[in-house]
């Protein structure tokens, strides 16, 4: 690749279509948020920047839940009388007050917003697939597929440390394999754990095969050393170039830490962007690996400490649902994270709080490969794909209803049944919450309906908001303490505002469904869990799915104010941005 085919993709045309779109973005997401207040200007609306002389008018459709659906042909930018191109990052400099923008979070949050434009114009540069044809593409097509990322954030593929190279390399979208470096790791520094079944030697063997461990192996004794003495690690290649090469030196040189090489095995990121899935063998296990680039309000790390209790985790959420017989009659299952290893820096350690991102440097874990569950005629899809629009406007859950065959009603009443009913069921029955977005959800489909919910991403984003739930002592570190105030947010926030919100609009807007069904059918699947369980009745009363509203909670007001770490780890609910009230859409229904 010559210097400027890195570059090739930044056009002035996909430039400006790229800052419509995230201009857009901004404008309904803000609004929704109430950081801006749209006023209406005969047809159209306005907002103008902090000193009053810029103003963006649109045409837009305001939904439930507050969900401005903007046209992005509609936006207009003018300044002392002038039309003006849209340029995203003019907006948060002209907005910068009114977004409550420090100097200090400023231009990192135009960093991200640079990246996401970069990378929305590589997507347009694409070849671009049609959701029908998406519709009936394999699993991985579908993943590499998807355009938006999250679709609350605006600032949602800012990925601060990647360069162009590496973006074209390791980005999901771009679909190009690679392979994990491996790593050896003192055994004084590192642990293995794993679930239940499962012994070390024989995990590597099957991942890895006897011809790639045996040459591990060499390497080691190569040099002098026992490979006994040492455990193996896989690595994301941008880690191992950009971080453990440079910060964990002295590890490399004491030989605590030797490299390997590289496995045989090619791996396609995925959404997540930090977990790859294994397609020179798809049965094979996931691997997630500690990734140190600044993406959405975090840095990417994986704690070792927190890898330690991963496997014992996944195994005791497994036999709950195993236990259950309303989880087991939606068919949800979980992909568990069968196996975690984590290297312990102790000059890092020493040094640092728990919550350090030196400290998430370097581990990694197993998950459960999807593909050996699947049935004849069945095939995968990220949830996140259910709100994906195409180029020619058209999205991929209407798509998935034209092939089914169903009505939009029933097709989403068994969407409902799979992915919704074990929310709720989880949350009623055993105070247990996830954190069930688009990317954290697997669905299995035949002939386009909704078969079964996969959960995947379990140790690091489920809770168990119960003081007095008797837990295993590996599960404690599950237990959070929220207010009750606070809890169903777990659903109206998670699963309504943050995902149901989009879905219905895109439905209501192809007039595929209308948007009082869609929240009908919603109310429906609520009203027959609860008829399922009448011996929960007092906790479906204390804690009300039909209560008249709920408070908006606002996930790019966390951004905003700290886009390094988002949210106070150790108190996550108490970093909530709470704005106002939102009307629950199926109250009364």
């Amino acid at each position: 690749m010559t210097l400027s085919d890195a570059v090739a993709h930044l056009s002035p045309e996909r430039w400006d279509h790229a800052n419509r779109l995230l201009v857009r973005k901004a404008l309904a997401e803000f609004a929704h948020e109430r950081l801006i207040t749209p006023e209406k200007d005969g047809a159209r609306y306005a907002v103008h920047s902090d000193d009053g002389r810029t103003r963006y008018t649109f045409t837009a459709v305001v939904r439930a839940l507050d969900h401005w659906q903007v046209d992005a042909g509609s936006v207009t930018r003018h300044r002392d009388g002038r039309e003006l191109p849209l340029a995203a990052m003019e907006f948060f400099i002209e907005l910068k007050e009114t977004l409550g923008l420090s100097d200090e979070v400023l231009p990192v949050y135009l960093e991200e917003i640079s990246s996401t434009l970069s990378g929305t114009c590589y997507k347009l540069g694409k070849p671009q697939t049609p959701v029908a044809e998406l519709a009936r593409s394999g699993f991985q097509a579908i993943e590499s597929g998807m355009t938006e990322g999250h679709p609350c954030f605006v600032a949602n593929n800012g990925r601060l440390g990647f360069g162009v190279h590496e973006y074209l390399s390791y980005a999901p979208e771009t679909a190009s394999p690679l392979r994990l470096v491996w790593l050896a790791a003192h055994r004084s520094r590192a642990a293995f754990t794993a679930g239940v079944g499962i012994e070390y030697e024989s995990f590597l063997r099957d991942e890895l095969g006897e011809v790639t461990l045996n040459r591990f192996r060499d390497t080691l004794s190569a040099q002098g050393l026992d490979p006994a003495d040492y455990l193996l690690i896989p690595v994301h290649p941008w880690q191992w170039w950009n971080k453990l090469t440079v910060t964990f030196a002295a590890e490399i040189a004491q030989r605590y830490l030797v490299c390997l090489g590289e496995g045989d095995d090619e791996y396609l990121a995925q959404q997540s962007i930090r977990t790859f899935f294994n397609t020179s063998r798809p049965e094979k296990h996931y691997v997630k690996t500690a990734l140190s680039v600044l993406n959405m309000g975090f840095m990417r790390g994986l704690s070792a400490a927190y890898m330690e209790a991963t496997p014992a985790i996944n195994d005791w959420l497994a036999q709950l649902i195993e236990g259950d017989p309303v989880l087991k009659a939606t068919g949800l299952s979980i992909i568990r994270e069968r196996a975690a290893v984590g290297y312990r820096h102790l000059e890092y350690e020493a040094a640092t709080d728990r919550y350090s991102p030196y400290r998430k440097m370097l581990a990694a874990l197993w998950r459960e490969s999807p593909v050996p569950s699947l049935q004849e005629g069945e095939s995968l899809a990220t949830m996140a794909s259910l709100v994906h629009v195409d180029h020619e406007g058209r999205s991929f859950a209407t798509a998935l209803i034209e092939r089914s065959g169903l009505t939009p009603v029933e097709w989403l009443r068994r969407y409902l049944r799979a992915y919704f009913t074990p929310l709720l069921h989880s949350f009623y029955a055993y105070d247990l919450v996830f954190m069930p977005h688009g990317e954290n959800v697997v669905l299995v489909l035949k002939d386009g309906v909704v078969q079964r919910a996969i959960y995947k991403d379990i140790a690091e984003e489920i809770a168990v908001m119960n003081p007095d739930a008797a837990l295993p002592p590996a599960v404690e570190r599950l237990r959070v303490e929220v207010p009750e105030e606070k809890k169903l947010l777990s659903i109206f926030t998670d699963v309504f505002d943050c995902f149901f919100r989009f879905l219905a609009a895109n439905l209501a807007d192809e007039g595929v469904l209308a948007e009082e069904d869609f929240w009908r059918t919603v109310a429906e699947t609520v009203r027959a869990y609860q008829a399922q369980v009448p011996e929960l009745s007092a906790r479906f009363a204390q804690y009300d799915m039909f209560a008249p509203e709920f408070a908006l909670s606002c996930l790019n007001r966390l951004q905003l104010r700290n886009n390094k770490q988002m949210v106070d780890l150790a108190d996550p609910a108490g970093a909530l941005q709470l704005v106002g009230h939102l009307k629950n859409p199926i109250a009364g229904l």
